[in-house]
């Protein structure tokens, strides 16, 4: 996992990646169900651009690939990346809570 030098940045990591959890949670599967493919896309846009900023690249790929299954309509592979989106941010979660000298 590579984080940004930046330690004001670092300072807001863990809330960050707590918060984009708790929007995965409360957004993401009542996207899926309602097929809303332009919020969807919106969705994955958001997260590919912040995570940039936080330096989590490899989520902000999992977002670019999001944009993608929403702009095809892709039922199938949209509905996978909510647990695979969760499962990124809670990795990172667990690497801050296990390593404090990371925050």
């Amino acid at each position: 996992m590579h984080l940004p030098d930046d330690p004001f940045i670092r300072e807001l990591l863990p809330e960050f990646v707590d918060t984009w959890i708790q929007d995965i949670d409360s957004q993401f599967e009542a996207l899926i169900e309602s097929k809303n493919w332009d919020d969807l896309y919106r969705f994955g846009h958001t997260l590919k651009g912040s995570c940039f900023q936080f330096g989590l690249d490899n989520i902000a790929a999992q977002g670019i690939e999001l944009m993608g299954y929403a702009k095809e309509h892709d039922f199938d592979n949209s509905e996978k990346m909510g647990s695979i989106l969760k499962n990124s941010f809670i990795e990172i979660k667990k690497e801050l809570d296990n390593n404090p000298d990371l925050k």
